[in-house]
């Protein structure tokens, strides 16, 4: 029993650290993609949603797959309710923002 004890917390710290991962990479995206596009409104580049679109719909991608990583180690009914919803609204926000990148994709052509 001490040995399954032991690898259930090397396990959950490993999770932890994934979860941490891909929150950060998430969040470097999104603020490497609001620079960028800062930068395209001053030179006025037209494809500037586009890439702002595509750059929040990536950070999403990795905070959704954090949000889903995290599941693994959730112990409570109510924590799993509430990170149902988080999986929820980050997969529907994800969704609207392909929806945007394709029409502003048709837009521009």
């Amino acid at each position: 029993m001490e040995l399954l004890s032991q690898i259930e917390e090397i396990f959950k710290m490993v999770v932890q650290y994934g979860v941490l991962l891909m929150e950060c990479v998430g969040v470097v995206i999104l603020l490497v993609t609001t620079a960028k596009s800062i930068w395209g409104c001053i030179k006025r580049d037209p494809h500037v949603r586009l890439t702002l679109a595509q750059g929040i719909a990536l950070a999403l991608e990795f905070k959704l797959g954090g949000e889903v990583l995290r599941t693994v180690i959730v112990r409570e009914r109510s924590e799993l309710v509430i990170l149902g919803a988080i999986i929820l609204l980050r997969g529907a926000l994800t969704f609207l923002i392909h929806w945007e990148i394709k029409n502003e994709e048709a837009h521009l052509e």
